[in-house]
């Protein structure tokens, strides 16, 4: 996997309020993001916050046939709330966080830097992307090995919804925040 942009530093520096720096791993589905967030924090001697771990270790066993989407939408606004409070106490005591948290559209991206910045924390953005035949085949493998980063199955429609939803920044939206690309296509150059 190719790692465009990132930085060696080994002990990260505390930001304006006093806080270590925050790392928010953002995507679509079986890009690679949860290899990239361990390999991070492991690096910057983090401690890392994974969305998918939190929704199947406390919500899994109540997951309904039905309205999954807005079962698993409102679950996972709490999950995220509460992993935002738990990172930042984490930050205040001056250890870094990774946060592999969702957030496939702008307006809930825009909504958590609202946060961050509230909090002053400095924030940097790594976007994991792959293209989407690559990334299906990922999907599809780790549903079949249950690897290392396996946290529950992911079907294929679920894929290809949340691959339509996934919505890349933008221009302004780099340009206001400190956003990395990291590609991590068979062969991608960054």
């Amino acid at each position: 996997m190719h790692a465009a942009a990132r930085s060696s530093a080994a002990h990260p520096s505390r930001g304006a309020s006093g806080a270590a720096p925050a790392h928010l791993i953002i995507g679509p589905v079986g890009a690679g993001k949860s290899t990239f967030a361990v390999g991070l924090a492991r690096e910057r001697g983090a401690v890392r916050f994974t969305l998918d771990e939190w929704m199947t270790s406390l919500f899994s066993p109540d997951r309904p046939t039905d309205g999954i989407v807005e079962w698993y939408v409102e679950r996972a606004s709490r999950c995220v709330d509460r992993i935002w409070e738990l990172a930042k106490s984490v930050l205040e005591a001056g250890t870094p966080v990774v946060l592999e948290i969702g957030l496939l559209e702008r307006s809930q991206r825009e909504a958590f830097y609202d946060r961050v910045a509230r909090a002053g924390i400095d924030l940097t953005i790594h976007v994991v992307d792959a293209e989407r035949t690559v990334r299906r085949a990922r999907v599809l493998e780790r549903n079949r090995t249950k690897g290392e980063t396996f946290s529950m199955i992911v079907p294929l429609e679920v894929f290809e919804l949340a691959s339509d939803l996934w919505e890349p920044p933008h221009a302004d939206e780099c340009a206001a925040h400190d956003v990395r690309f990291v590609f991590t296509d068979p062969g991608a150059d960054g």
